[in-house]
C-alpha cells in the first residue's frame, strides 16, 4: 500500500487451518476477521484446510462458521490443503499475497504461524504477525526451535494471549522480548438466556446443585480431574449433578471413567450445544480444570454469565480471575483441591454470587472482543508506519 494513497484500505489476510466455532483460536480468528473496521481495513479470511458445503468432512460447527462468513460478507480464500506438506497450496497463497498487494498477514496457531511466516516473507508482505493461542511446548524441542528461530525471527511480532505465555516464550524458549507482545483475548457478550426451563428439559431436579464445564473434550482440558473430584463432593451433596458440554476425542474415555467411578447418574455428557447462555444460566458453579491453557474463552463466558468459578492456575487464567475476588483458583491436576474449591462455593452462595458479579463486570470492561480488535488494529498501524508503508499518524 502506498502512503500517497490514504483513501486505500489496508488489506489484511487472517490465516487459520480450519473454519469452525468449537476451537477457541479458530473462533477468535473468525471474530477478529469479521470485526475489523471496514472503513480502514479490507479483511480476507484464508482457510488452509477448507471444507465446502456438501463435503462430508464439514462439521455442524464448520457449517455455522461458514454461515457467519457469508452473513458478514467476508472475503474467503480457501487453500484446500489436504496434506501438511502441500506446497502447491502455499504457492497459491504466496501468489495471492503478491497479486493483491496484501499489507498484513496475521496467522493463528503453530502450523499457520510457521507457514505464514515463510510465505509472508517470501511474498514480501510488509507486516507478518504470528498469534500463539496456547503455549504448551514442554517436551517438544523441534517446536520450540521453530518458534524461536523461524516464527519469532521471521514475524514482526509473536503475539501471546497471556502474560504467562509471553514469559515462557522469553524465559523458556529464549525469544527476544522485543519480538513478543501480550494482547488479551476478548469475547462477544453472551446473549440473554431464553428463559426456558433448562432443568426441566434435561430432567434435572430444580433443587440439585449443578456444576458445568464447557470445552472440547481433549486431554489438555483434564476433565478426569473434575470427575475424580466429584466422587468426594457427592458425600456432602448426594444429588449433585455435572453437565459436560462439548465434544472431542476424549469423550469415550471420559464416559468409561465416569462409569468406573460410579458417576453415571451424576454426570451428563451433552455434546456440542447452541444454547450455551441457557445452560450457563442454571449452573451453580462453572469449572475450568485444564492442565494448560492460553486464555480460555469458556472462562470469559462464565464471567459474563456472572457465575461462581472454580479454575486451575494455568496460562492466562490468573489474568482473568483474581483468587477469592472473581472466583477460586487451585493448582492443576489436584482433584481434592478442585473439589474443595467447588465445595466452598456451594457452601457460601452469597459469596459465590458476589464473585460472579465482580467477574461479570471485569469481563465487560477488560476482556471484550472490540477492545481486542482495536488493540490489533493499532498494532497493524504501528508496524506499517515502522515499515514505511504508512505515514505516521498525527498526535
Amino acid at each position: 500500500m502506498d502512503a500517497a494513497r490514504p483513501s486505500t484500505r489496508i488489506r489484511v489476510v487472517t490465516l487459520i487451518d480450519y473454519l469452525t466455532l468449537t476451537g477457541g483460536a479458530e473462533r477468535l480468528a473468525l471474530e477478529l476477521a469479521t470485526r475489523l473496521d471496514r472503513e480502514r481495513f479490507e479483511s480476507i479470511l484464508c482457510v488452509s484446510r477448507f471444507f465446502a458445503r456438501g463435503d462430508e468432512r464439514l462439521s455442524e460447527s464448520g457449517l455455522l462458521a461458514l454461515d457467519r462468513v457469508e452473513q458478514a460478507h467476508l472475503r474467503l480464500l480457501p487453500l484446500k490443503r489436504e496434506l501438511t506438506l502441500n506446497v502447491g497450496a502455499w504457492v497459491r497463497l504466496e501468489r495471492f499475497l503478491r497479486r493483491e498487494r496484501v499489507d498484513v498477514l496475521h496467522a493463528h496457531k503453530f502450523g499457520s504461524n510457521v507457514w505464514g511466516t515463510i510465505v509472508g516473507r517470501t511474498a514480501r508482505v510488509p507486516v507478518v504477525l504470528a498469534h500463539e493461542h496456547t503455549w504448551s511446548y514442554e517436551g517438544q524441542p523441534l517446536r520450540r526451535f521453530l518458534d524461536r528461530e523461524l516464527i519469532a525471527r521471521g514475524a514482526d511480532r509473536l503475539i501471546a494471549v497471556s502474560r504467562e505465555d509471553r514469559r515462557r516464550m522469553i524465559e523458556v524458549e529464549g525469544i527476544d522480548a522485543r519480538r513478543t507482545i501480550f494482547i488479551p483475548n476478548g469475547i462477544v457478550g453472551l446473549p440473554p438466556p431464553s428463559g426456558r426451563d433448562v432443568r426441566a428439559d434435561l430432567e434435572l431436579d430444580p433443587r440439585s446443585p449443578l456444576l458445568g464445564i464447557v470445552g472440547t473434550l481433549r486431554a489438555q482440558k483434564a476433565h478426569g480431574t473434575l470427575l475424580r473430584g466429584l466422587t468426594s463432593l457427592r458425600a456432602e451433596w448426594p444429588d449433585l449433578r455435572l453437565l459436560i458440554i462439548g465434544s472431542g476425542p476424549e469423550r469415550a474415555a471420559l464416559e468409561r471413567l465416569a462409569q468406573e467411578l460410579g458417576l453415571c447418574e451424576s454426570v451428563r455428557f451433552l455434546g456440542d450445544r447452541a444454547d450455551i447462555p441457557d445452560l450457563l444460566s442454571v449452573l451453580d458453579v462453572a469449572v475450568c480444570c485444564s492442565d494448560f491453557e492460553g486464555s480460555p474463552l469458556s472462562v470469559m463466558e462464565y464471567m459474563d454469565a456472572g457465575l461462581a468459578i472454580a479454575a486451575t492456575t494455568v496460562g492466562g487464567v490468573p489474568d482473568l480471575i483474581d483468587n477469592a475476588v472473581h472466583g477460586l483458583l487451585v493448582a492443576p491436576g489436584d482433584p481434592d483441591a478442585l473439589a474443595e474449591a467447588i465445595a466452598a462455593l456451594l457452601r457460601d452462595p452469597e459469596a459465590a454470587r458476589a464473585m460472579g458479579a465482580r467477574a461479570r463486570e471485569r469481563r465487560r470492561t477488560e476482556f471484550d472482543i472490540d477492545l481486542q480488535v482495536r488493540r490489533l488494529e493499532a498494532l497493524y498501524m504501528e508496524l506499517l508506519e515502522q515499515r514505511g508503508v504508512l505515514r505516521p499518524q498525527a498526535a
